[in-house]
This record gives structure tokens, sequence and C-alpha cells, in this order.
């Protein structure tokens, strides 16, 4: 198998600036969402809108994950489960736009990894796949595929429509299994 490495072309100065600039700022979001986590929740008191904004927070984290899918079970048992899906699975679809981002200005250091290597393998075998399944997966391993779709020049809309597909699965899941959750009680 040959490495997608001797493909590439090496980076100007200015773009690794850029690219490392970039990657700072999507470090910096992930540390205030974590800082400021019980605020965030306080959006869920909104209805659909507060569920679809504390997805993008939840989702907008980079390798550390807060309890999104927790909140859309939650929701599911006191909105419309179908409805918290679609702006649970929305949300948290432009929340995963900073591990794209994060590849794009993270590029120049992923590109020499192992596991960079066989996830990009993988997404550039199974084409979508790879990018639906992992949203479907409650994981932080999302994120890398984030990664490499953005470092990979996956054209955005393509990973925001994979992304979207899985994620909106998931949180159905999640929002009707917190529908049912008090139907015992």
């Amino acid at each position: 198998m040959v490495s997608t490495l001797e493909e590439k072309e090496p980076f100007t100065r200015g773009q690794k600036i850029w690219r490392f600039g970039l990657l700072v700022i999507v470090l910096a979001v992930t540390v205030l969402l974590l800082i400021y986590r019980k605020e965030i929740q306080s959006f869920e008191a909104y209805g659909y809108p507060g569920i679809f904004l504390v997805s993008i927070l939840t989702n907008a984290t980079v390798l550390i994950p807060l309890p999104g899918v927790v909140l859309t079970t939650a929701m599911g048992a006191v909105f419309d489960p179908f409805w918290v899906a679609i702006a649970a699975g929305s949300g948290a679809t432009l929340g995963e736009l900073s591990g794209y981002m994060a590849g794009v200005g993270g590029q120049v250091w992923l590109n020499n990894r192992n596991w960079y290597l066989r996830l990009e393998n993988w997404i550039a075998k199974y084409n979508h796949w790879p990018i639906i399944l992992l949203a479907f997966i409650p994981n932080p391993v999302f994120d890398m595929a984030g990664f490499i779709a953005g470092a990979g020049k996956m054209p955005l809309w393509k990973f925001l429509l994979f992304t979207w597909i899985g994620k909106i699965a998931k949180m159905l899941v999640f929002a009707y299994i917190g529908s049912g959750i008090f139907e015992n009680f």
C-alpha cells in the first residue's frame, strides 16, 4: 500500500502558521466549552432551539466529549422525540465542524501518525460510510474522522451531509429511548 504522504505537497510557512492558528482556536473553544458546560446546559429550557444550540456546543469539543446524547435522551422524554432528534442531530453536525477545522489546521502534524493513515485509508476505501457509521456510534473517535475529512480536503458539504445522516440516526435512537423511559412509571 502506497502512503498518501508522498502525494501531498509540503506546506509553505504561511500555510503552516494559518493552520496552527486554526488548531489553537479550536482547542481554545474546547477549553471554554468545558469551563462553561453547566451554563451551556441551561439553554435546553428554550425548547428545540435550545436543544439545537446545546448540541452544537457539546459537539464542538475536540476529543473531550460532553454528554450531548444525555440531553437528547432527557429531552425526548419532554418534547416530540422526532423533532428533538432533528434539532439535536442538526446541531451536533454543525458542532462537528470543530473536528473538520482541526483537521484542516492540524494536517501538518497528523500526516505522520499510524492511526491517521489507517483511518484515512478506511475513509478513502469506503467513501462516506465510515463518516456515517462513526457519526452514528457515540464515541470521541468521530473527531478523528473529522480531522481526516478536513486534512484530506473532503468537500465540506459532503462531510456535513454524511455527518448529519449519522447524527440524526443516532439522535433518533436516543430521543425515542428517552420518550419511553417514563412509560413504565
